[in-house]
C-alpha cells in the first residue's frame, strides 16, 4: 500500500495509506459515528464537499452491496482507521476500495481516526486534504469552502416514480432514494423534481415533500423565495437540509454547529409525547429561530431543534432523516403523519 497523509488546516499531519484513487482531495473534515451503515453514508449526496472520517474502527467487513447502494456518491473523501479488506456476507458484490476506485473518491486508512475525532469535538470542523506528498504551502487547505452544494447533486431532470391515489411533488436538493421508496411503498405517485423548479410549475399534487441535501441553507436564496411561495398552498413536509429551507423561507435563522450531527445514534427527544428516539442524522447546520412554529422535537444531547410544527400553512419538518434505509427505524411514522396530512388513510 502507498503512503498517503491526511493535513488539517490548523497544520497537523496524519500519516497512513492510499486506499480509493489515488488523487488528492481538499475538503472539509467530518465524523460520523455510526456502527453500520457506511454503504448508505457513502452514498448520501449530503456529504457533498466533505472528507468524511468513520469513528468505528474496522469498515468495510460487509462490502458493497448493490441492492443498498442508493444515490450516486458526493464525499469529496474516506477516512478510516482499519480497512477490511476482505469482507465476509452473502450479499457482498465487491469490496469498499473498489467501490472508492470505480467512482474516484480517494481515502487514507491507518490513520488514529480517535486522536482526529477529539480534534474535530474540541476545535470544530476544519479543513484537510488528503495528499501524497505533504504540502509546503497551506493556503488551499485553509481557504477551502464549500459552494454551490445543491445544484452539484440535485436531478437535472423531473421524474416519476411509483403508483398511486395520492400524487408528491418531492424537490430535489439532494435526496436520497430511500426518501423516495418510503413514499412509494405507501402507495404514493412521487414526482421528482430539480432544485431550481420555479413554485408556479408545482400543480396538481396532494402535497410536498422538501428533501435532505448538503452545505449552508442561506445560500440557496431561490430555492427559498420558491419555498415561501408554495407555503400554505398544499401540506409540505420537509426533511434535513428542507427543513432549514422552509424555516429560512418563513423568515427564521439557521447557524452552523462546531462539529454537526452525523451518525445513526442521535437521541431525539418528542416535547409533544413521552417519547425519545433514536434517528439517523447528517448534517452541520441548524434552524436556530423561527416564527409561527412549535418546536415538536429537540436534540437530547445538546438542546438544538430537531422538529418544527408550522401554523396555519399544514406544514412540519425534521431535521433527521425519518427513512429507514440503515436504521433505526424510530421514525417512520412520519410518513405516515405526512399522509393523513394529505387525507389519506395511512
Amino acid at each position: 500500500m502507498k503512503k498517503a497523509y491526511l493535513v488539517l488546516e490548523n497544520e497537523m499531519v496524519f500519516e497512513g495509506y492510499r486506499i480509493g484513487s489515488e488523487k488528492d482531495s481538499v475538503g472539509e473534515l467530518v465524523f460520523n459515528t455510526g456502527v453500520v451503515g457506511y454503504i448508505e453514508m457513502l452514498t448520501d449526496a449530503s456529504y457533498y464537499g466533505q472528507i468524511v472520517m468513520q469513528t468505528f474502527p474496522l469498515v468495510g467487513n460487509y462490502g458493497m452491496i448493490e441492492e443498498d447502494i442508493g444515490s450516486k456518491p458526493a464525499l469529496f473523501g474516506y477516512v478510516v482507521r482499519e480497512l477490511c479488506e476482505e469482507p465476509s456476507n452473502f450479499r457482498t458484490d465487491y469490496t469498499l476500495d473498489k467501490f472508492l476506485k470505480d467512482n474516484d473518491i480517494p481515502g487514507i486508512c491507518g490513520v488514529d481516526t480517535r486522536a482526529l475525532t477529539r480534534i474535530i469535538r474540541e476545535n470544530g470542523v476544519m479543513n484537510a486534504k488528503i495528499c501524497s506528498e505533504v504540502p509546503t504551502d497551506f493556503t488551499e487547505i485553509k481557504n477551502f469552502k464549500i459552494v454551490n452544494a445543491v445544484s452539484a447533486v440535485s436531478g437535472a431532470e423531473k421524474t416519476v416514480e411509483g403508483e398511486g391515489k395520492k400524487k408528491v411533488a418531492l424537490i430535489n436538493y439532494g435526496e436520497k432514494t430511500a426518501l423516495v421508496n418510503e413514499l412509494t411503498n405507501r402507495g404514493c405517485e412521487v414526482t421528482v423534481y430539480p432544485h431550481d423548479t420555479k413554485a408556479e410549475d408545482i400543480n396538481g399534487y396532494d402535497g410536498i415533500v422538501l428533501s435532505n441535501g448538503p452545505g449552508d441553507p442561506s445560500e440557496n436564496t431561490f430555492e427559498i423565495e420558491q419555498i415561501a411561495k408554495l407555503c400554505g398552498k398544499l401540506p409540505i413536509f420537509a426533511v434535513g437540509l428542507g427543513h432549514q429551507l422552509l424555516a429560512l423561507a418563513v423568515g427564521g435563522k439557521t447557524a452552523k454547529l462546531k462539529y454537526g450531527h452525523r451518525g445513526g445514534n442521535q437521541p431525539v427527544k418528542d416535547l409533544v409525547g413521552t417519547r425519545t428516539y433514536i434517528t439517523s442524522q447528517n448534517h452541520g447546520y441548524v434552524v436556530e429561530s423561527v416564527p409561527n412554529a412549535k418546536v415538536i422535537y429537540e436534540n437530547a444531547n445538546d438542546g438544538t431543534c430537531e422538529g418544527l410544527e408550522y401554523e396555519g400553512i399544514k406544514a412540519f419538518s425534521v431535521q433527521f432523516n425519518p427513512e429507514t434505509a440503515n436504521g433505526p427505524h424510530d421514525t417512520g411514522f412520519l410518513f405516515d403523519r405526512f399522509i393523513k396530512t394529505m387525507g389519506g388513510e395511512n
